[in-house]
């Protein structure tokens, strides 16, 4: 913004002027840099301000605004609401269930219509918004005859300088002069769902892979940020003598070794980084042992694109989605998120439960480790639309798009937000997202900021069903406040079920409870009409 960092630019101009009008900055007769000065002074509110509320908020459906309003959770400010939070949950503060979920609900908008918003519509104006690409999934995306290099973590600034340097000529030649063909750059969990939908770069696996990952022995260098980095994983490096690096201030890790990352001189830390691959990749000592599995997709549904998809140019809307909802081809859509854990079969979950939605005609959209265990089995490609329920199937091989659509990051999870807005906006589907045939889903859920996630989506009006365990004690006030009474007040509401079979019918039949509530649970008979009743019902 201030022309400090010369390594970023803006990829994405469109994005930019669309992000600073849908929160009021004036954008005619402004450069780029004038406009991007603006958004960044503004944003930066989601974070700092103490009182009023968060910029994103006018992007809020005005119906569910209202009911925020009311019921006084309109986030002002993400540091805010956290202090107030930790403070509430100090011993001997807020001891009034109902007062306490009031404030983790301001909390939790903070995270989905602040930070995590903030987070996607910045990257993309940094590094292009997402579209449609094809790319690989899988162990098999790693090459015994390259130097292997992965990122694993949840921030794109890393990946997309590791990016640069694994193409730079003479780390390319470094490599070759090692012996190798080449060098093959990997991702991993979120900032490698994150490129996967952004650049198509291959990714071997989600969180739970992790280890199997280095077990092949085919990994030259991880390095990784933060968030959902397996504690033993330094262990695993070390049996295998690969390069395991930190990068991050906030994460330091016993036995890996530390380069931070600076936004100022990004490629000092991921030069040295392709460095000790080619290295490592000289004086391999253990068998490389990759399963030659791999999966290619379609991923890099973002909601523009989604807009593109079906419209075009000139006449992109979610028009045709709400009116294949409206007529019953698609019966609703879910949003399938979060992370794979390790207390029950990898994957298994997410994959019935999606196999279950699709065949019942429900538009599943996805993001983070779960896109990953989807597009493994196949599903994030247009020619899995034959396991759809004959409606969703219909329309998938007439746009040409899977029955799964996979979104990008945890942080993306955001673009679902906006995707309901949008449905709202265009209209015939009610007036709130809680009026909205849809549902969420994190069936195999294990991280802290999953809760977070799964209440901004309930807050924001959306039943979030969670898999494996929940944490709470049933049948008390709080847990029927939870599971019931938030739904009354105009809000989504919780579910729970580790069966992802009996998942699936919960959030059929809330689908189809939504249905019903607008009048559309039923075919209706069509009718030709004259001209003279065509002048009636004019």
């Amino acid at each position: 913004v201030n022309g400090e960092i010369t390594d970023y630019a803006i990829k994405d101009p469109i994005k930019l002027i669309e992000v600073a009008r849908s929160i009021g900055i004036e954008t005619e007769e402004k450069s780029n840099e004038e406009v991007a000065k603006a958004l960044y002074k503004e944003l930066e509110r989601t974070y700092t301000q103490v009182e009023g509320e968060i910029p994103f908020a006018q992007r809020v459906p005005p119906k569910t605004l209202e009911t925020w309003r009311k019921l006084g959770i309109v986030p002002r400010g993400a540091m805010r609401e956290i202090m107030e939070m930790m403070h509430r949950t100090h011993m001997g503060v807020d001891q009034h269930y109902e007062n306490i979920t009031k404030q983790c609900s301001r909390t939790a908008l903070s995270d989905g219509w602040g930070g995590s918003m903030v987070a996607t519509e910045i990257s993309d104006i940094l590094f292009g918004t997402p579209v449609p690409v094809a790319a690989e999934v899988n162990m098999g995306v790693l090459k015994e005859n390259h130097v292997n290099i992965i990122i694993h973590g949840h921030e794109p600034n890393l990946f997309e300088s590791m990016m640069q340097s694994v193409n730079s000529p003479a780390l390319v030649q470094a490599a070759k002069d090692a012996g190798a063909e080449g060098i093959n750059l990997v991702g991993m969990c979120c900032s490698g769902a994150e490129m996967l939908s952004r650049h198509g770069v291959p990714h071997a696996g989600n969180f739970t892979s992790t280890e199997a990952i280095m077990v092949t022995g085919a990994v030259d260098a991880m390095a990784v940020d933060v968030q959902c980095i397996q504690q033993a994983l330094s262990k695993v490096a070390e049996c295998y003598g690969t390069y395991l690096f930190t990068t991050n201030p906030r994460c330091h890790i016993e036995g890996a070794d530390h380069l931070e990352f600076h936004e100022h001189k990004p490629s000092e830390c991921t030069d040295e980084i392709v460095i000790k691959a080619i290295s490592r990749f000289k004086s391999r000592k253990y068998p490389v042992q990759i399963p030659n599995i791999r999966n290619t997709g379609i991923h890099g549904f973002s909601y523009e694109y989604i807009n593109y998809m079906l419209g075009g140019s000139f006449r992109g809307s979610y028009t045709p989605l709400n009116d294949n909802i409206i007529n019953g081809r698609i019966r609703g859509v879910a949003g399938v998120v979060g992370c794979t854990n390790p207390r029950v079969k990898h994957d298994w979950v997410h994959v019935e439960l999606v196999k279950e939605l699709i065949k019942n005609d429900v538009l599943v959209l996805q993001t983070g480790c779960s896109q990953i265990a989807l597009a493994k089995e196949g599903l994030c490609s247009p020619e899995a639309s034959y396991l759809a329920g004959p409606g969703l199937s219909e329309v998938c091989d007439a746009v040409g798009m899977p029955p799964v659509l996979g979104m990008g990051s945890c942080v993306d999870n955001s673009r679902i937000l906006i995707a309901a807005s949008e449905m709202v906006k265009v209209g015939g589907l009610g007036e709130s997202i809680a009026e909205l045939p849809v549902a969420g889903a994190a069936p195999e859920w294990m991280s802290e900021k999953a809760i977070s996630i799964g209440h901004y989506f309930v807050a924001s009006g959306v039943y979030t069903i969670f898999g494996v365990t929940f944490p709470i004690v049933e049948n008390t006030r709080f847990h029927n406040l939870l599971f019931d009474g938030l739904e009354k007040q105009g809000l989504g509401k919780w579910g729970f079920d580790p069966d992802p079979h009996e998942m699936a019918q919960k959030m059929i039949a809330h689908i189809d409870s939504k249905r019903k509530a607008l009048g559309i649970d039923k075919s209706r008979e069509r009718k030709l009409v004259d001209m003279a009743e065509r002048r009636e019902m004019a």
